[in-house]
């Protein structure tokens, strides 16, 4: 009878301790931000950043259920000399622009590189060099080496990195820098695409997101050298938009084509070719595809 009595004590005391270890468990999953379903992406950039997913990647990931934060670490014509030196020295030199999941942005002057990082929980944080550097491979390797090291040893376990492939400038650019490649757009294109390639695959880098291909792809079609609103910069609504598709893709492994969101600025058809170029940049990074299908404006 005793020994029925401890036992049946035993089960008791065994099934309480189950059920607060159970509570706890489901209370800190709720806690956990990444039981939210939100994904959360940082780039450290500049301009080409901020072209490429600030303005139109919320649109798309919303479109398709998807829900995001958005961070970018903003200096204009910043290189990854100065990210590292920024870092190194933990200097707030940064207009931190933050896409909220209610699609608001956020500017907040004097951030640095650390903050942003201990903001959120970090899914995505992406890297890229300065445009006039691009397709210079030597130019990546100390600082970027530096940064990465730096922002893994900041971030958490799970957080997949990315090296962004930026576009090569219009081929009528007179901007002296231009002349690093003969001033010629076929000759930066190639030059940012094999040293994005050897960088990814030297770093171990979790994703390439081909924005410079895609742009270079839609350049194929009826729309031409005319995707910049100056030399560089990609222009308002259809340069952003392929940029930001490309990102879309890429990041959610989601065909872009076809989805329903677009600026207002741009046509349906233009939004299509812009959808065909970034996912065949996705396909193929590394070389263009000619979009014959859209040879002709409708």
């Amino acid at each position: 009878m005793n020994n029925l009595f401890s036992l049946s004590k035993f089960k008791l005391v065994f099934l309480l301790y189950l059920t607060s270890f159970l509570s706890i468990g489901n209370a800190n999953a709720n806690l956990n931000p990444k039981a939210d379903g939100v994904i959360r992406i940082l780039a450290i950039g500049n301009s080409f950043s901020e072209d490429a997913m600030e303005h139109f990647l919320f649109g798309l990931a919303k479109a398709d259920g998807k829900k995001v934060i958005l961070g970018n670490l903003f200096i204009g014509a910043s290189d990854l000399d100065l990210h590292w030196k920024n870092a190194s020295g933990n200097l707030g030199k940064y207009n931190y622009r933050k896409v909220g999941i209610d699609g608001e942005k956020v500017k907040t002057a004097g951030v640095s590189i650390a903050s942003a990082l201990a903001d959120e929980k970090w899914d995505y944080i992406s890297f890229q060099q300065v445009s006039t550097k691009s397709g210079l491979y030597e130019t990546y390797l100390s600082p970027l080496a530096n940064l990465l090291n730096y922002v893994k040893s900041k971030s958490e376990s799970k957080t997949k990195y990315i090296i962004h492939q930026t576009w090569a400038y219009r081929s009528s650019s007179p901007v002296k820098r231009f002349e690093k490649y003969g001033n010629s757009q076929e000759n930066m294109y190639k030059a940012i695409v094999e040293t994005t390639k050897k960088i990814k695959k030297k770093y171990d880098f979790d994703l390439l997101i081909p924005s410079g291909t895609a742009i270079q792809n839609a350049r194929t079609s009826f729309v031409g050298d005319n995707l910049n609103r100056d030399d560089l910069h990609l222009s308002l609504y259809l340069g952003r938009y392929i940029a930001s598709c490309t990102w879309y893709e890429m990041i959610f492994k989601t065909n872009v084509i076809g989805n329903t969101f677009y600026p207002e600025s741009i046509s349906a058809y233009q939004a299509e070719m812009a959808q065909n170029a970034a996912h065949y940049a996705c396909k193929k990074p590394y070389r263009v595809t000619e979009l014959k299908k859209f040879k002709q404006q409708k």
